[in-house]
C-alpha cells in the first residue's frame, strides 16, 4: 500500500506539504522512539516507572523546547517540526510525551515569554538539555477548570515574596528541579513565579495508584512559606493570560500528540486483522473489520489535515486559542475512539501487554480531560459561536 511507505498512514499525501527538514526531523525522533521506548514502555508501565534516564535522552535528541531560539539551547524550529516530535513521541506512550512537552510548552516558553533576559540564560539551557526537568503549577485540588479560582499566594515581605497554597495532577513534579508556579499576589492579580528544588517549605509529594500515564511521574506542589526570591517574579505577564497562553502551546502539542496514539493503534490492528485467522481466512477480510479499519484511517487522515492546518496557523501568528481548542478535543476523542475500535479487533490479546492497545487507551483518559477537559474545550467553541461563555 502506497500511503503505508512512510512508516505511518498517509492517505492524503500530506508529506508532500513537509519540507525536507521536517521529513528529517520525524525520522530522528521516530528513530530515537524505537531505540529508546518503544523496547522498555510496557515494563516502565507495568511497574509505574519513570525512567528518568530519558530526560537527559529528550534533552539530547532535541524534543525539550523545540521551538525555542538556539541561544538559548533550544531547536530554533517552526510549530510543524514541533508538532511532528509531539506525534512521534505519543506514539510511543503519551506519559513520554507529557514529559517532554511539559519541558518545552509549560516550563521553557513561559520563561522565554514572560521571563527577563537573565532568567533565560540562567534556566533555559539547563532545560533545553535535559540537565533540569521542570514542571507547570497551575491545577489546584479544588480548581481544576476555573484556574482563576485559585487560592495559591504570594505576599510582598520587601526583598522577597512568601508563597503559600497547593497545586495538584503536576507532571514531572516529584523529580522536578525547578517549577513555574501561578499564584495570586495582595490584590488577586495572578502573577508566574520560577520555584527552584530546595527552597525551604517546597515539597512535590508523588501521586500513586494512577491507572493512566503509568510512565510518567505525576505530583503535587506543597508551599508552606516558602521565600522566592523577587528576580524569580516573571516580570513580563499578569492575570490568566499568562498561563492560559502556555497551555496554548501545549494544547497544540496534544493535538498532533494524540494523531501519534491513533496511529500506533491503528497499525497495529491492521497487521493483526491480516495475520488473526478465523473461519479459514484472516479477519481483516469480514466487512466489519473492514468497516472499524476504514473508519480509523478516515479518521486519522481529518485530524491530520487538522494539526498539518493548525500549524501552518501557529507559523504564520494567527493561530487562535479557540482554533487550537477545537484541535485538541477533536483529536484526543478521535484517538481514544480509534484505541477501542483496535482493541475489539485485538479481540482478548488487546487487554495484554502483548500490544500498546489498553495502555495507549488508559493514557488517553487522561489526556482527554488535562490542559483543558473534553467537555471545556467543546464550551470554549461554543462561546466564539455565540459569543456567550457558557462556563459562567
Amino acid at each position: 500500500m502506497a500511503y503505508e511507505s512512510s512508516g505511518a498512514p498517509d492517505y492524503y499525501n500530506i508529506d508532500d506539504l513537509l519540507t525536507e527538514e521536517h521529513l528529517l526531523i520525524r525520522q530522528s525522533i521516530r528513530d530515537f522512539v524505537k531505540k529508546e521506548i518503544s523496547p522498555n514502555i510496557e515494563q516502565w508501565a507495568q511497574d509505574a516507572h519513570f525512567p528518568s534516564e530519558i530526560v537527559k535522552k529528550f534533552g539530547d535528541v532535541g524534543a525539550f523546547g523545540p521551538t525555542i531560539p538556539t541561544e538559548y539551547g533550544g531547536g530554533g524550529l517552526d510549530y510543524i517540526s514541533y508538532g511532528i516530535i509531539m506525534q512521534e513521541i505519543e506514539r510511543g506512550d503519551s506519559g513520554m510525551r507529557s514529559t517532554a512537552s511539559v519541558q518545552g510548552s509549560l516550563v521553557m516558553y513561559p520563561i522565554y515569554a514572560y521571563g527577563s533576559e537573565e532568567q533565560r540564560k540562567k534556566y533555559l539551557p539547563k532545560l533545553a538539555s535535559g540537565e533540569w526537568l521542570g514542571c507547570f503549577g497551575l491545577t489546584e485540588p479544588d480548581h481544576g477548570s476555573n484556574p482563576g479560582g485559585m487560592t495559591t499566594n504570594i505576599k510582598d515581605m520587601g526583598d522577597h515574596y512568601l508563597l503559600n497554597g497547593a497545586k495538584m495532577w503536576i507532571s514531572n513534579s516529584p523529580e522536578c528541579q525547578v517549577a513555574v508556579v501561578w499564584a495570586k499576589n495582595e490584590q488577586g492579580r495572578i502573577k508566574g513565579l520560577i520555584v527552584e528544588r530546595g527552597m525551604e517549605g517546597f515539597s512535590t509529594p508523588e501521586i500513586h495508584n494512577k491507572w493512566s500515564l503509568r510512565a510518567s511521574c505525576t505530583g503535587e506542589l506543597v508551599f508552606d512559606n516558602v521565600k522566592v526570591p523577587k528576580e524569580n517574579l516573571l516580570p513580563n505577564v499578569e492575570g490568566l493570560r499568562g498561563p492560559l497562553g502556555c497551555l496554548d502551546s501545549a494544547r497544540y502539542g496534544i493535538a498532533w500528540g494524540a494523531i501519534g496514539v491513533a496511529i500506533d493503534c491503528y497499525e497495529s490492528a491492521r497487521k493483526y486483522a491480516m495475520e488473526r485467522i478465523q473461519f479459514d481466512k484472516p479477519i481483516g477480510a469480514f466487512q466489519l473489520t473492514q468497516k472499524k479499519l476504514a473508519e480509523m484511517l478516515t479518521e486519522i487522515t481529518k485530524a491530520q489535515l487538522l494539526a498539518w492546518r493548525l500549524g501552518t496557523l501557529k507559523n504564520e501568528g494567527k493561530a487562535t486559542t479557540q482554533q487550537i481548542s477545537m484541535a485538541k478535543r477533536n483529536n484526543v476523542d478521535m484517538a481514544l475512539h480509534i484505541a477501542r475500535e483496535a482493541r475489539q479487533i485485538h479481540g482478548g490479546m488487546g487487554i495484554t501487554g502483548e500490544y500498546p492497545i489498553m495502555r495507549h487507551m488508559m493514557n488517553l483518559e487522561s489526556v482527554i480531560t488535562y490542559e483543558g477537559t473534553h467537555d471545556i474545550h467543546l464550551l470554549i467553541t461554543g462561546a466564539d459561536i455565540t459569543g456567550i461563555p457558557a462556563f459562567k
